[in-house]
């Protein structure tokens, strides 16, 4: 039996709060958390929604019960294919954290390779995602490579 399961409407609380470990982890990270409770209905009503194209999915925290360890979270999104994506359905891994104290026990591991799998299963041709350095090996070790293309982004 997997330790990952998929995240629940119940566990959009835990979701927020993995997801801040993740944000004040990152340079520049915003360690505000006012934004959680505006954050939290949309997201409960996505996590109930297991027919989408938003999938979370989570590991319990081994010594806290109601807690979660870990967490990862994409979306399928669609783009005018190419060769190496003629549908034109790409992943996107936007949200990966493990709790500080649930760390090097492969959690975020095991929840990749569920949301991988679920990445195959609606027929995405490739899935991108932003790594850190420290977890840069893990993605390696899954198959990612780095795009040699820049990425910019405008906040609106």
């Amino acid at each position: 039996m997997s330790l990952v399961r998929r995240a629940t409407p119940e566990d959009a609380p835990e979701v927020l709060r993995l997801r801040q470990v993740m944000i004040d982890a990152l340079p520049g990270g915003d360690a505000s958390t006012g934004w959680h409770d505006q954050a939290l209905p949309g997201l409960t009503e996505r996590l109930g929604e297991t027919d989408g194209d938003f999938a979370a999915f989570v590991v319990d925290h081994p010594d806290r019960p109601g807690a979660l360890g870990a967490l990862v979270v994409g979306t399928v999104d669609y783009r005018i294919g190419k060769a190496s994506s003629p549908h034109g359905r790409a992943g996107y891994v936007f949200s990966v954290a493990t709790d500080p104290d649930a760390r090097r026990r492969g959690y975020a591991r095991a929840c990749m390779e569920e949301l991988l799998a679920w990445f195959r299963e609606r027929g995405a041709g490739q899935v991108m995602l932003t790594a850190s350095a420290e977890a840069e090996p893990l993605y390696a070790a899954l198959g990612f490579v780095h795009k040699p293309d820049p990425t910019m982004i405008l906040p609106l």
